[in-house]
């Protein structure tokens, strides 16, 4: 993590101080749970919470000098609690701990990320109802193909969105596991009642089998999810990189008074955090792969998985969470240009209404081979600048012998491309939530 891509609530998930926090309340749960099984007496319990303690140097100190970070813990906790400290981490091992509170650490990443992702929800919304009968021309491999809307093109970010928000609600929930099991899972030493207490103390569930640690399918799976989310923030970015370009410049970022865009160049306004964004995605992609490489675990326990999960946890989840709080600014404060979309639906001369005369030559007599080589012969002579192809056609007599002149005119209208632009939107912003149903 590095400050310039951090927001503290997220940052501050990833702390020592909650990272040990979690660790001593995972340990009070279970004194309780065990006092009340009568396996430790109930006023070492109490002692737990009353007297217990941590200092963040003081358990790296004593790390230094132990090389293990839980018993560096529970040793400095009991120097505050006691002699009742001896009954603290009864049958259990150092994954209970560990695992939970990632568990608990990435749930909690996950709360956030729920409400970014709902901010750039909203920001979508707005923008594509605020443009939903805004004509702009669709490109496909980058060339203009057919009129659609400023809208629509928002609308579909909107519903990828929507979808992200339901994967990793789910994400949350598949991760949201507690395991108190003991050496390699079996509760040899401690009764699964510890866990089930110390699960529902903490807003989690019990693994249902965890070895002596929570499988990690799990954790690929939340982390694959966040590369997908990254890969729809890209998606977005990318496209107002591509609209903010001079050549179209048919949307561009907000640019601030005093902005500079460029040290050698006075006049620039550059994509400067749609190209972050970008940058970012890479970034929390790159923790996909090796939280898959950390399911494949030596039998019931190695840890190979512990140095990735110390990098990827807290870098994944706080740049996402950056990126997705920078895209919500950026959508709300697009500067659209609508004029500029006009202007270039109509560079191609007509063009981009080629598959409708195609269409009409058919339903009028002509062969689909014939309509076709007939558009595309007079399509490629207004490539080559040589006139606009409704008047090509309505000089061709093999044309007008299928389609009168007033035909030919009728399918040159915008209308008949965006006459089903409400039919789109109701199904994308149906409050039922038909869209993640189709997913």
């Amino acid at each position: 993590m590095i400050p310039r891509y951090t927001r503290p609530k997220m940052a501050e998930i990833w702390e020592p101080e909650n990272k040990f926090r979690i660790w001593f309340e995972i340990e009070a749960h279970a004194c309780d749970a065990q006092a009340a099984l009568g396996v430790i007496p109930k006023d070492a319990a109490k002692a737990v919470w009353e007297k217990g303690r941590f200092e963040v140097d003081r358990i790296d100190a004593i790390e230094r000098e132990t090389r293990h970070d839980v018993i560096a813990f529970l040793t400095n906790l009991a120097e505050h609690v006691g002699p009742p400290a001896r009954f603290v981490h009864q049958g259990m091992t150092s994954s209970d701990v560990l695992d939970t509170c990632l568990a608990v650490q990435l749930v909690q990443a996950a709360d956030i990320l729920l409400d970014d992702l709902d901010l750039v929800l909203a920001a979508l919304k707005k923008r594509a109802l605020e443009f939903k009968d805004t004509p702009c021309i669709g490109r496909s491999h980058g060339i203009h193909a057919e009129p659609t809307t400023f809208g629509l093109k928002l609308a579909g970010h909107y519903a990828a969105f929507r979808r992200a928000r339901a994967r990793m609600a789910q994400a949350r929930k598949e991760v949201a596991t507690c395991a108190i099991s003991g050496a390699v899972g079996t509760f040899a030493h401690i009764d699964p009642k510890v866990e089930a207490h110390v699960a529902a103390k903490l807003g989690l569930v019990p693994e249902p089998i965890s070895t002596q640690v929570i499988p990690r399918d799990r954790h690929a799976m939340y982390f694959a999810t966040l590369g997908v989310i990254a890969s729809s923030v890209e998606a977005l970015a990318t496209e107002i990189r591509h609209l903010q370009r001079t050549e179209v410049l048919e949307a561009e970022e907000y640019f601030a008074p005093g902005q500079k865009g460029s040290s050698a160049m006075p006049h620039k306004r550059n994509p400067v955090l749609t190209e972050n964004l970008t940058g970012l995605a890479r970034l929390v992609r790159s923790a996909v792969t090796p939280a898959m490489e950390n399911v494949a675990l030596w039998h019931e326990r190695d840890i190979s998985h512990s140095s990735v999960e110390r990098g990827i946890g807290p870098d994944a989840t706080v740049h996402l969470d950056f990126a997705l709080v920078r895209l919500a600014g950026v959508v709300d404060k697009l500067v659209v240009y609508p004029e500029n979309m006009a202007r270039n639906l109509n560079r191609l001369s007509g063009l981009i209404h080629s598959q409708q005369v195609l269409l009409a030559l058919t339903q009028a007599g002509m062969s689909r081979e014939d309509a076709y080589a007939k558009v595309q012969g007079h399509a490629m002579a207004v490539w080559q600048g040589k006139g606009e192809l409704l008047a090509l056609l309505q000089a061709d007599p093999e044309v007008t012998a299928h389609l009168s002149s007033d035909d030919l005119a009728a399918l040159f209208d915008l209308k008949h491309h965006l006459k089903h632009v409400d039919t789109v939107f109701r199904r994308v912003f149906d409050d039922n939530g038909r869209v993640e149903a189709a997913a």
